[in-house]
């Protein structure tokens, strides 16, 4: 059985049908990438997913259990994280403090930063392992709101880690980031592979290719092709679609 199991999801808005009957299964442990053309409904899927738009109608299957109707923070307990909009990152926080709270809300606990969590010596050492798997360690007494873009996306990815996902959805993770803050961020979800299963939508191609063990066309809300990154590379409908003409192009 597969981890996420998606059957015939549709969102609509009017007229126009993003998710068109989408379907399409994720095998645990595997990084699974999907890319399309613009406006083909990749990170409208990915929202659908988290729960943060609702769907109008399908049915999705994670972990054995069905997540259509349920809300973003069930979704995360349950082990469905969204990196980059699980949480927003609190500037006038440090570093640690906002990967404690992720892990404190983990626990049980609520964000309630009056009691704050510098004081919990086992948040803090949690929260600093997070902060050393994506590589800014030595930013961990920084406040949130000084860090560089590309800190932000790799302690936005520690808040996500922070949850102890099973399943990691990653939305253009590299957006925006520099050559050497995108080469840091591609060998943290290298190093993620098997143990955490990972769905990426992604515009770098060179990234894309490099990384995902399967992945899945999207165009006008539905998955024309799936495979290997030499599989699809070679596809005649994929490259009509999208490869062979707008490459340069990809987004959102």
């Amino acid at each position: 059985m597969s981890l996420l199991d998606i059957r015939g999801l549709r969102k609509a808005y009017g007229a126009l049908k993003v998710t068109d009957d989408l379907d399409l299964s994720v095998e645990e442990g595997e990084l699974h990438a999907i890319i399309g053309p613009n406006g083909a409904g990749k990170s409208t899927l990915i929202a659908q997913l988290s729960g943060q738009t609702p769907s109008d109608a399908g049915a999705v299957r994670f972990n054995g259990a069905e997540m259509m109707g349920k809300p973003m923070h069930a979704r995360v307990r349950a082990g469905m994280s969204r990196s980059f909009q699980i949480t927003s990152i609190l500037p006038g926080f440090t570093a640690l403090e906002n990967v404690a709270a992720a892990v404190q809300a983990r626990q049980g606990s609520s964000f309630r930063f009056f009691s704050p969590v510098a004081g919990e010596h086992a948040l803090n050492e949690v929260a600093l392992e997070m902060l050393t798997r994506v590589g800014i360690a030595e930013r961990a007494f920084f406040r949130a709101g000084s860090l560089s873009h590309g800190e932000k996306r790799q302690l936005e990815l520690a808040i996500a880690l922070a949850t102890a996902p099973k399943l990691l959805l990653l939305d253009e993770p590299l957006a925006g980031t520099s050559g050497q803050e995108a080469d840091r961020l591609v060998e943290v979800m290298r190093s993620l592979k098997g143990e955490i299963t990972l769905v990426l939508i992604e515009h770098d191609m060179d990234a894309v290719f490099s990384l995902a063990d399967r992945i899945s066309v999207l165009v006008y809300g539905r998955i024309i092709a799936t495979g290997t990154p030499d599989n699809v590379r070679s596809d005649p409908r994929v490259r009509a679609a999208y490869l062979g003409e707008e490459t340069a192009e990809e987004g959102a």
